[in-house]
């Protein structure tokens, strides 16, 4: 089974795909795609990187959909909504993923709706409140060139369902991260209140980078993305100041629990149901 197949599949028939949420009884992300795990794949630890991933992106989605009604001009709304969705459709395809691979069968509205916190394993910032509309767009710059340095990598990964999840996003991440750059620079290049308030967010940012390098070692790649863009924007370079815990480990901050309490809601009043 090739990559490119695997990747035609994923992507076949979904140029115009309105699916947009869990919950919607469409039919599995990975219908008509060869889900063998190729000989000598450890399936518990693809599993596991699987689910990490597709947290991260679904933690991640939840937060951006909060701007909606609230960002700052209705284009930018939109933007960040299309985003979030971008996010939701990797969740969708990692969970499936993981589902086929660790002996549960589950499907993406089980891993989404019905954990607790201290399952999910997304890294930690992630899930930090919104903030400003600086914070949010520091965070998205970080994590979207930290995820597309990961899947670039990910994309000649040994699974081939993987590989091909992870080149379908390489092309989303790149468009996130040059959408939240361009933010950042404009508003470290802005008014002087514009600059207090991103120099504040990338301050507020850092503690977390050592996290996101412990899961996933791409410190040079980031750092160079980050280096261009907090120079251009006259911010500083973020002081690395790592927190205990990791969110891989399933160790949280207080932010987590109301984040899912809103997102799985609806699913665990109603379970089974499909709208």
């Amino acid at each position: 089974m090739s990559d490119d197949h695997v990747y035609l599949s994923l992507a076949e028939g979904h140029e115009d795909d309105t699916r947009w949420a869990y919950g919607t009884g469409f039919e599995d992300p990975l219908h008509g795609v060869d889900t063998t795990v190729p000989e000598g794949v450890d399936t518990g630890r693809l599993a596991a990187q699987c689910v990490a991933l597709a947290d991260d992106a679904l933690v991640s989605a939840q937060r951006l959909a909060e701007w909606t009604t609230r960002a700052p001009e209705l284009e930018e709304e939109v933007a960040l909504a299309n985003i979030g969705l971008d996010l939701l459709g990797q969740a969708r395809l990692l969970y499936a993923r993981a589902g086929r691979t660790d002996g549960t069968g589950r499907d993406e509205d089980a891993y989404a709706y019905f954990r607790d916190p201290a399952e999910f394993r997304n890294v930690r910032l992630a899930e930090l409140p919104n903030g400003d509309f600086a914070f949010s767009l520091v965070r998205l710059l970080v994590l979207s060139s930290w995820r597309l340095a990961h899947f670039g990598e990910l994309s000649s990964h040994p699974d081939p369902v993987l590989a091909a999840v992870a080149a379908k996003g390489v092309k989303e991440l790149t468009y996130h991260r040059q959408y939240a750059a361009e933010w950042v620079v404009r508003l470290g290049d802005g008014t002087p209140e514009s600059h207090r308030r991103t120099r504040r967010a990338v301050e507020q940012v850092a503690p977390y980078f050592g996290e996101l390098f412990t899961a996933y070692d791409a410190r040079d790649e980031v750092a160079a993305v980050l280096r261009q863009v907090t120079e251009a924007a006259g911010l500083p370079m973020p002081v690395y100041r790592p927190l205990p815990g990791s969110g891989r480990a399933g160790e949280h901050t207080e932010h987590l629990a109301p984040l899912l309490a809103e997102l799985q809601g609806v699913a665990r009043a109603h379970p089974g149901a499909t709208w």
